[in-house]
């Protein structure tokens, strides 16, 4: 018996192998949707076997799924493989999701990326409600994001803004740059100060990588935090790794450890032998954490290592895109970058720079910053939830375990909110009382509720101070090559959304000679 086994083919094994775990997802799918019957879902496409409603998103998921909205309505059920997905389209859907039944529906999906991109979901993104991540949480509000630590680090955003500014000016006037990459350099440079002690994106002797790389290393990082990996839906199929994901999650994870191992050693190797040290940074702060034994959940290394991740990429992806976004905008619309200019030459002048405590006093600039956001998202789907336990919204069930989505583009696309919701018009926003903490559901770039991203007062102003301070320090035209009506707007989706094509744009001073010197 055993020799005829052995004689079978191997190609016939696994095609048999496949055809019965096939067998067997279509009948527990099967079950699943006759499980399901009992509940009164929200309403919307019928799934196929096994893909679910896969075959309906297209490489930018947040606009097909805007598509089927607008058929099935602000709560819409679908099925992405053998995964359940209600998703809230409309103000009054995001306001039952994310407050009246916050709690409820505070988990987690355990994706792919969360596993080899965030040591096994140890960070704020991707860890699973409960006392760990309720200590995060605490440690973000009472330690890290608090304004006495802002404050502390604004010696640090002020001197990175002038370098940055100064390096415009003596290195790139009247040339062609691609600003992105200039806005990434920025904020990377104040993020790593705050967080790592010292800058990455300029080579040093000890660095283990070099700045491009980390830079990479970041994009890919976004990227893969917001793919829709088949796997991820389709369980019987991951080990395939169809598109490749798994392999470049992996890889990424550990060029990521291999920094961040560098990163702990060197602070460490500076507490050795210093009695009561003080915190120069935020990982400091974090290892000082991890030594407290009064912590409901003790801090283990890898959570260390986690949370400074998170604080790296989030702070520097989401500033740099938002302002580009801006930028991209008040090109196609000259009218909008004068009025601006006007309101800056009139609250700060023409002999110096924008500093942090301008901001309230630019309601101008404010509106462009809270347009931009708007007309473009940089995280279009928050972050996906999961049901923890049953609950019901608008007259539906949401059955536990079933993965909840809101997508903020489309109800910034809303014309029962906004009028005309397709134009960048920042005077919506003049005399209105809507901020973007999370209070009003109209605007939601930083989510809200529990799960609304912890830092997003650092991520306010650097995105503030970048914008006004590029508007006030220069003239900005595209290249005679490129017209206006050219522009490309594509998207690139991820866990955040850039523009496809990278803006290419002429740097112009507008200020006097003087101001441009450190």
């Amino acid at each position: 018996m055993a020799t005829q086994l052995a004689a079978v083919p191997s190609y016939w094994v696994t095609t048999a192998a496949t055809c019965l775990a096939a067998f067997a997802i279509l009948l527990l799918f099967k079950r699943r949707l006759s499980s399901r019957s009992k509940y009164n879902l929200p309403p919307g496409p019928k799934p196929w076997p096994i893909i679910g409603n896969l075959n309906l998103i297209g490489s930018l998921p947040h606009q097909s799924i805007h598509a089927l909205s607008q058929k099935y309505g602000p709560i819409m059920h679908v099925w992405f493989g053998s995964n359940p997905v209600v998703v809230g389209s409309s103000v009054d859907m995001a306001k039952a999701i994310l407050k009246t039944h916050d709690a409820t529906l505070a988990g987690r999906p355990k994706f792919a990326a969360g596993k080899y991109t965030t040591y096994n979901y140890s960070n704020i993104t991707w860890s699973q409600y409960g006392p760990y991540w309720r200590q995060a949480r605490r440690m973000c509000l009472m330690e890290l994001f608090s304004a006495k630590r802002l404050d502390s680090y604004e010696y640090i955003r002020k001197q990175e803004m002038s370098a940055f500014l100064n390096d415009l000016f003596f290195n790139f006037a009247n040339k062609t740059i691609l600003l992105k990459d200039h806005l990434s350099t920025l904020s990377l440079n104040v993020i790593s100060r705050m967080v790592l002690g010292k800058k990455y994106s300029e080579k040093s002797e000890n660095s283990i990588i070099s700045p491009d790389e980390f830079k990479k290393m970041l994009d890919e990082l976004f990227l893969l935090n917001g793919v829709f990996n088949i796997g991820d839906f389709i369980p019987w199929i991951d080990f395939l790794d169809l598109q490749g994901y798994i392999k470049r999650m992996k890889a990424l994870g550990k060029k990521f450890d291999m920094f961040m191992e560098h990163v702990l050693e060197e602070h460490i190797e500076r507490r050795k032998g210093v009695k009561d040290y003080v915190a120069k940074d935020m990982v400091d702060v974090l290892l000082q954490l991890a030594e407290d034994p009064t912590l409901e959940v003790k801090l283990e290394r890898r959570g260390v290592k986690a949370f400074t991740q998170d604080l790296i990429a989030g702070g520097t992806e989401s500033s740099a895109v938002t302002v580009e976004w801006a930028i991209t905008e008040l090109l196609r619309k000259p009218e909008i970058f004068k009025r601006a200019t006007e309101e800056l030459d009139r609250v700060v002048g023409r002999e110096r720079w924008v500093e942090e405590n301008d901001i309230v006093n630019l309601p101008y600039v404010n509106a462009i910053v809270k347009e931009a956001m708007r007309l473009h998202p940089v995280a279009p789907m928050l972050v996906p939830r999961l049901a923890r336990e049953d609950c019901n919204i608008a007259g539906y069930d949401i059955p536990k375990g079933t993965q909840v989505l809101v997508n903020t583009w489309t109800i910034s696309r809303d014309p029962e909110i906004w009028d005309n919701p397709t134009e960048f018009k920042p005077e919506r926003f003049i005399g209105k009382e809507i901020d973007v903490k999370g209070h009003d559901f109209e605007l939601l770039p930083f989510g809200a509720g529990r799960r609304i991203c912890p830092g997003y007062p650092l991520g306010l102003k650097v995105i503030q101070a970048s914008l006004a301070n590029l508007l006030h320090g220069f003239n900005w035209r595209l290249p005679d090559t490129i017209k206006k009506e050219d522009l490309n707007m594509e998207e690139i989706f991820g866990l955040s959304t850039p523009k496809k094509i990278p803006l290419e744009v002429v740097v112009e001073p507008r200020l006097p000679n003087h101001l441009y010197s450190l």
